[in-house]
């Protein structure tokens, strides 16, 4: 039985692909509106494979960045484009991704979680001042405490490293089997909870495809499915 609640939440909490979009709108005018999913999944794609060797000194944060769009663009068939343009794409990011809200079907979830007591966390991958200000700016502390809250880069280990799973569980005071982890990523969050004896949910809303079957303990592919599945995984009978 399920009685914690962990949540990824880049693109699990709220919409990253809209801020993304606005940001190639703006400053990389060329790519057409039938390539901005793609051009935002080979951008995460980019993202997670490479921001490990950021974590081990390999690359710097800029250059990782600067990498990311301009390969996801040479992906999709686009020519490449200069450093300066690419750290440009980023500040504008940057500040597109200071007005990201909740979105409302998570708002719900995390209220009714929250009335009935259900313990909460957050781990995320990223840089840990970048990830803390959507943190932030999402103002998850008033549903889950800052101290339930792991970000890879200040822990050392990262999603789908096990070990900070392992950490969540002593920091959080959870339980791994008793526990369900929220996230779109497949790699990272369902294989890497997985990895941990995690219970997990996949929130698959941008319909990814995998090579195997899936070793999630559900899916999603909308919003509005997360609060129902999540009921589900508690045993809603059970709850006010």
């Amino acid at each position: 039985m399920i009685k914690s609640v962990v949540f990824d939440v880049d693109d699990t909490m709220y919409d990253q692909q809209q801020p993304f979009k606005n940001s190639v709108k703006n400053v990389i005018p060329q790519v057409t509106d039938e390539d901005m999913h793609d051009l935002y999944i080979r951008f995460r794609h980019h993202s997670d494979e490479n921001f490990p060797k950021v974590m081990a000194g390999e690359w710097t944060l800029d250059y990782m960045r600067a990498h990311r769009i301009s390969q996801s663009l040479i992906d999709l068939g686009y020519s490449p484009i200069p450093d300066d343009k690419c750290l440009f794409f980023q500040e504008v990011y940057e500040e597109e991704l200071a007005n990201i809200c909740l979105h409302p079907e998570v708002k719900k979830t995390l209220d009714y979680l929250k009335e009935n007591n259900v313990p909460l966390g957050i781990i995320t991958n990223g840089p840990t001042d970048h990830q803390t200000k959507k943190l932030n700016q999402l103002q998850l502390t008033n549903w889950i405490p800052a101290d339930c809250m792991l970000v890879s880069q200040a822990t050392g280990f990262q999603k789908p490293e096990k070990e900070i799973f392992q950490l969540a569980e002593k920091t959080f005071n959870m339980s791994p089997d008793e526990t369900l982890y929220v996230g779109d990523n497949y790699e990272n969050d369902v294989l890497g909870a997985k990895s941990a004896n995690w219970q997990t949910l996949w929130f698959n809303h941008r319909k990814r495809s995998i090579n195997e079957c899936p070793v999630c303990d559900s899916e999603i592919n909308e919003f509005d499915q997360l609060l129902p599945a999540i009921k589900v995984a508690l045993g809603e009978a059970q709850l006010v």
